[in-house]
């Protein structure tokens, strides 16, 4: 398209302007906030920075291939014409899309190629077709990823339709506009151009002034060759307090240390030690070797009164309370220290040696007289004079403790004689507690055929197989 000479020439001035500005172009920082760069690139933050503007920079070997959609205002004064040689009037503006390709061999110039085709109508109702073709120059300010740039060119400019057949004229066109770069391979453009035909409809001379066609497009961009982004140099690890250790592995990186973490020797607890020779760094401590005084048993005797500092003992010596006898029972409540007691679940607690009693005696082991009915646990009453005389010394010896367990021979399963004979221990259990005796004192068991005392292939030792014992507990 062509622009008026004025509006060509304010162009020209505001490109020239906005790329001369040394301030103009503002750098994105990691925090959003906007710094200035000055016109050679350098940010004012640096380029470090990451801002969006130093993204992705113009740069030599480049190609660019885009779509653009966008309208041109045609010039009443244009030499396009149809097969009677008369003069169209085109529908302004006239919508148009295009192809373009470029292709920069210098990151501040290059070249160009487009074609664009837009549906118009004439004055007076006929549709037709109008088509651009054109190469350019590209001139452009590289080092961001926003670039103004200014384009010369040389193209062709027509129409066709069934009344127009095709008809075009050679044009020269001019103008600028900015390339916003999104990524380092798509980004947005911006054009503005002005078009003139070479050819006055009257004169066939070139007459700018009469052949106006302003342009103005948007496009989408796709850049192919950018250099790989560069790699950030891993800077060497420093030392700043030159201890020989790197600062990432210091953990005093501002005074000089030792091993093994580069901090110096200190005295952790301030009490007079320092800590690679006191032996209780976290803890205040006195000599020989840093430590607090002890109590290493908690006995509340303190290691140095304390004549048995790894026993937990009592005054005046810190050493326990000894059994002399080995019998279990400390000194202090054993009424025999020196003779050990007798453990058989009869007045165990007084650490002396003992008997048990002939009435006790008798009811230990097998207990003859217990009968149950068959298959049952009902106890038979025969069996009750027995029972009352073990509850009689049960009553005389009151600490005295049993196991009650019941047994059966091997007739029938096993599953069923284990029930039974536990089921007899507790009736016998039973028969006790309801004549006083605390049920504490008792415990029930029952072995089923598991524990023979006789063979269980006669009826003899079948029957000394079913019984009932009593076992003294400690």
């Amino acid at each position: 398209m062509a622009l008026h000479p004025r509006r060509s020439l304010a162009l020209s001035l505001a490109l020239s302007a906005f790329c001369s500005s040394p301030s103009l172009f503002a750098e994105t920082g990691a925090s959003g906030s906007l710094s200035l760069s000055s016109s050679d690139g350098a940010s004012a933050q640096g380029e470090s920075s990451g801002g969006f503007l130093s993204s992705y920079p113009a740069e030599a070997g480049l190609f660019e291939l885009g779509v653009f959609a966008g309208g041109i205002w045609v010039s009443h004064n244009h030499n396009l014409r149809d097969t009677t040689a008369r003069h169209y009037t085109f529908d302004r503006p006239t919508l148009e899309l295009g192809l373009r390709a470029g292709y920069f061999p210098l990151a501040f110039l290059g070249g160009e190629l487009e074609g664009a085709l837009g549906p118009t109508g004439k004055a007076g109702g006929d549709s037709a077709t109008l088509w651009g073709a054109r190469g350019q120059l590209v001139a452009q300010l590289p080092g961001y990823s926003v670039t103004p740039f200014l384009l010369l060119g040389m193209g062709r400019l027509g129409a066709f339709s069934d009344k127009l057949d095709n008809d075009g004229d050679p044009t020269f066109h001019m103008g600028g506009g900015v390339k916003v770069a999104f990524s380092d391979m798509l980004g947005v453009r911006l054009d503005y151009r002005d078009h003139l035909i070479t050819q006055n409809p009257d004169t066939r001379s070139s007459k700018h002034a009469k052949a106006v066609n302003p342009e103005l497009l948007l496009g989408l961009t796709l850049t192919f060759g950018r250099s790989p982004a560069p790699v950030a140099k891993e800077k060497p690890a420093s030392d700043r307090d030159h201890d020989g250790f790197f600062d990432p592995d210091d953990r005093c990186p501002d005074k000089k240390g030792v091993a093994p973490d580069g901090c110096p020797i200190g005295d952790s607890d301030q009490d007079g030690f320092l800590d690679d020779v006191d032996k209780c760094p976290k803890e205040f401590g006195v000599a020989p070797d840093g430590c607090p005084i002890r109590d290493r048993d908690g006995d509340g005797i303190l290691d140095p009164k304390d004549k048995c500092p790894e026993e937990k003992g009592v005054a005046p010596d810190g050493c326990p309370i000894k059994d002399t006898d080995g019998d279990g029972l400390f000194d202090d409540v054993d009424k025999c220290p020196k003779e050990p007691e007798t453990k058989n679940g009869f007045e165990d607690d007084d650490g002396c040696p003992d008997k048990l009693p002939d009435a006790v005696q008798k009811f230990t082991g097998v207990i003859q007289g217990i009968e149950f009915d068959t298959g049952k646990a009902t106890i038979r009453k025969k069996s009750f004079k027995t029972l009352d005389d073990a509850v009689a010394v049960l009553k005389e010896y009151s600490k005295v403790r049993i196991e009650i367990s019941g047994h059966t021979d091997t007739v029938g399963k096993r599953e069923k004689n284990v029930e039974l004979s536990k089921a007899r221990a507790d009736s016998v259990k039973k028969y006790m507690t309801d004549k006083g005796i605390d049920a504490s004192r008792i415990e029930t068991r029952g072995a089923g055929p598991d524990e023979p005392i006789a063979d269980n292939k006669t009826a003899a030792g079948k029957q000394k197989n079913r019984r009932i014992e009593f076992k003294l507990l400690q």
